[in-house]
């Protein structure tokens, strides 16, 4: 659970993480103005559970979300458009590649379509 973990981030953060980095001294926190980095702590009353609050007051129709949820979503939607599972266990710290899919492969209601779409590529390719 607490293991090192290599995470990435896609291209288009790029952009935010830069204006984060803004001005700040080189180890210096990206976001917040403490000396920590930000610790797990409570999902509920800590402070990602403050920030749920906060986009929930401004918007009535935003979920109750944890982290897990989206650690969840983030596996499932890397799994989705085709991510290497062996790269994905490593990011998530599993203990065995072979429980990725499992545990988070849920099925989106395009995969079957696009499993359509790559199969019919691959006839008419070869026809």
């Amino acid at each position: 659970m607490h293991e090192a973990r290599t995470v990435v981030y896609p291209e288009f953060l790029d952009q935010a993480v830069e204006a984060a980095c803004n001005g700040k001294k080189r180890g210096a926190g990206l976001w917040g103005e403490w000396l920590l980095p930000l610790r797990p702590g409570n999902s509920v009353s800590g402070w990602f559970g403050y920030a749920v609050k906060r986009a929930q007051a401004n918007d009535k129709n935003f979920p109750r979300v944890t982290p897990h949820y989206l650690r969840h979503t983030a596996a499932s939607l890397a799994i989705s458009v085709g991510a290497n599972v062996n790269a994905l266990h490593h990011m998530l710290g599993n203990a065995s590649a072979a429980m990725t899919p499992d545990r988070y492969a849920d099925l989106f209601e395009d995969d079957l379509d696009a499993v359509s779409a790559a199969l019919y590529k691959a006839r008419t390719k070869h026809t």
